[in-house]
């Protein structure tokens, strides 16, 4: 039988990937004091048989860390952090980009440094709540509307974390302008209720993530940035259509492919109980994006295949599936059966340790030895 086009390599940009499989972004919070170390450096290597491995959401600024134990890139210690992973993945022959996520209203100060502060486009508070490691789940604060002049700083704060990204080692940033975050908060009239340059129309609203990019592209060159989008998604208390949502994504589309972004990532929430994001949709976004499309939810080897077949997509991405098939890819080429992760330790450490739930999958000969 033929090697499918899944396994086969890919380019993106100027890498050359070993497959067609990405391994999605995924949150962890194994980052003590908000700097990865060496057991991020041992998870992510161990999966660098992907293709591309994009990173969890990592902070470009203090006042991003609304998760516990989430990591940021903005400091020296957390650069000196990432380069061990970089370097780690590099060695084993994988690539990756580290996603670049501001949680905005998504947040807590319990998780935050003393002087960060919870802000958000409009002062809206999310429903839901969020844990804390010292008080468990507490209520999410209402955020504080940033001003023009803060919206422009936070634009410079995920350029100068792009920069570090480089100088730590990744072969390149993905923006999160998706699940309901800071970017996505701008994105969305439910929690984007401005009135200046940056809320109202569609293209207004579009502005902070398309000044990122153009700012992004910039500093570290076109062929390092990418951006990763759920339309029709309600993750995280934003509203899954509104009147100009198809005209907002295809406006989008067509701004960032002007930039020359080297892909475009789309993530469909349905398994999460969200619209499923239409076909036509994902044909116009296609359309107005020429560079690498990535599409991601819910795929199995059958499904992705056809979607790489078609032209559907340039690149699969697969994510809870790696958590505990850390040699996922050789499991999917062999049709090999996939073990399955423990919820229990998806973002908090078991009794044994963080390791557990983290780096302890066994590999396939390792779990049939």
């Amino acid at each position: 039988m033929a090697t499918k086009k899944l396994f086969s390599p890919a380019k993106l940009g100027n890498l050359t990937l070993q497959n067609h499989i990405v391994m999605a972004p995924m949150t962890r919070s194994r980052a003590l004091g908000n700097v990865p170390g060496p057991l991020e450096a041992e998870y992510y290597a161990q999966r660098a048989t992907a293709g591309l491995i994009v990173t969890e959401g990592t902070s470009p600024s203090a006042n991003g860390l609304g998760y516990a134990r989430i990591p940021g890139l903005f400091t020296p210690e957390q650069v000196a952090g990432w380069k061990l992973v970089t370097d780690a993945v590099h060695a084993k022959g994988g690539h990756l980009f580290v996603q670049l996520m501001h949680t905005g209203r998504i947040s807590h100060p319990l998780n935050m440094a003393a002087d960060a502060e919870i802000v958000a486009p409009s002062a809206i508070a999310a429903a839901g709540d969020m844990w804390t490691d010292q008080q468990q789940m507490q209520p999410q604060p209402t955020p504080r509307e940033l001003t023009t002049a803060e919206v422009k700083a936070v634009v410079q704060e995920y350029i100068n974390s792009a920069k570090l990204a480089v100088e730590a080692g990744f072969d390149g940033v993905e923006i999160h302008a998706a699940n309901g975050y800071l970017i996505d908060q701008f994105l969305n009239p439910k929690s984007n209720q401005r009135t200046d340059e940056y809320g109202g129309s569609f293209e207004n609203r579009a502005r902070f993530v398309l000044e990122i990019a153009q700012g992004m592209v910039a500093a570290i060159g076109a062929e390092r940035v990418g951006i990763r989008v759920s339309p029709y998604g309600a993750f995280n208390d934003v509203a899954p259509t509104f009147d100009d949502i198809d005209a907002l994504y295809l406006h989008l589309a067509a701004e960032l492919q002007k930039l020359n972004l080297v892909y475009l990532h789309i993530v469909n929430h349905e398994s999460m109980g969200a619209p499923a994001v239409p076909a036509s949709i994902i044909a116009g976004l296609r359309e107005k994006f020429t560079n690498t499309l990535i599409l991601s939810g819910g795929y199995d080897v059958d499904r992705a295949e056809a979607d790489l077949q078609s032209g559907r997509a340039d690149l699969v991405a697969f994510g809870r599936a790696f958590i505990a098939n850390p040699d996922l890819v050789a499991r999917l080429e062999q049709g090999a059966e996939l073990a399955q992760p423990d919820p229990s330790t998806f973002y908090a450490p078991g009794p044994e340790g963080f390791h557990q739930g983290y780096t302890d999958y066994p590999a396939l000969a390792t779990a049939h030895a």
